[in-house]
């Protein structure tokens, strides 16, 4: 397949790279321009490519707060542009979309059919992205919603606090907002098998199993010694959101059901969040 990713610079795109190598085309933000049809059509035509991959969107979510038009063009113009695109030209799209379009008060994994009511302009402004989606393009697309991605590129939870519990004498980690992580490694392969199956529909990609933060940066901490990548254990607290404020808010609970997924994805399945966390910090340790 001629496979085009949309995004070159982040978690998602650089383990799509990984996964294709030279069977794949990545465009960034200097490459193409997904805001303006025009201009993403000529690029596009020129590779014609059979199934498009957008690992591409405005992800500082409390800076959307006040810069919402900018995340607008992103995950809602530039989406429907590359469906308006896909729909003319018959070519498949795999668009990555995020938990924050649920409320986050449910209090059990979240389905596919269930309301969406974001909570903040990032989780709009995606929403609003799946809407054009799923409207343009609903027979040729497959959109695929993910929670707490980290990987061994980029700036991520899993790093950051690495970097924290080798420089802090102690932390406090919020205990009181619960979900799954994501190792952008499974989730690409989610999505190429997605583009080459043509596999159309709303689906959930996450690992498996359920943590708060602060139970992920207790098993950071404890394979980050068992691993070499720390020397010493430093004291994590929990503690509530309220001590941490943020401008936007976050869900408090966002696991999503990924029945649907394991039905469908026959040959690739979720593995549980704690053994993904140890196989990519196997990739950061080498």
């Amino acid at each position: 397949m001629n496979m085009v990713v949309i995004g070159k610079s982040g978690q998602l795109s650089f383990e799509l790279q990984q996964l294709l190598g030279d069977h794949v085309s990545c465009f960034g933000r200097d490459d193409i321009d997904i805001t303006d049809l025009n201009a993403l059509t000529k690029t596009l035509d020129a590779v014609k490519p059979d199934a498009i991959i957008n690992a591409s969107a405005y992800t500082a979510v409390d800076k959307a707060e006040t810069d919402e038009q900018a995340a607008a063009l992103i995950n809602t113009q530039g989406v429907a542009n590359l469906a308006s695109y896909c729909k003319q030209a018959g070519v498949f799209l795999v668009h990555v979309s995020t938990d924050y379009v649920f409320n986050g008060s449910k209090g059990s994994p979240y389905t596919v059919d269930d309301a969406i009511e974001p909570q903040g302009v990032y989780g709009k402004t995606k929403a609003e992205g799946e809407k054009a989606l799923l409207q343009t393009l609903p027979e040729a697309s497959c959109l695929i919603r993910t929670a707490w991605v980290y990987s061994s590129h980029g700036n991520n939870f899993v790093k950051t606090m690495l970097r924290l519990m080798a420089e802090k004498p102690q932390l406090g980690v919020i205990d009181d907002q619960v979900g799954t992580p994501t190792w952008a490694k499974g989730l690409a392969q989610a999505c190429v098998y997605a583009a080459q199956n043509k596999t159309h529909g709303v689906y959930h990609w996450t690992d498996e199993g359920v943590c708060s933060w602060y139970d992920f940066a207790l098993a950071i901490q404890e394979l980050g010694i068992e691993k070499g990548l720390l020397e010493n254990a430093v004291p994590v607290m929990p503690i509530p959101s309220s001590q941490y404020p943020t401008p936007a808010k976050r869900p408090h609970y966002s696991v999503l059901d990924k029945t649907l997924t394991r039905d469908t994805f026959s040959s690739i399945h979720p593995t549980h969040w704690r053994k993904q966390l140890s196989a990519m910090m196997d990739e950061l340790k080498a």
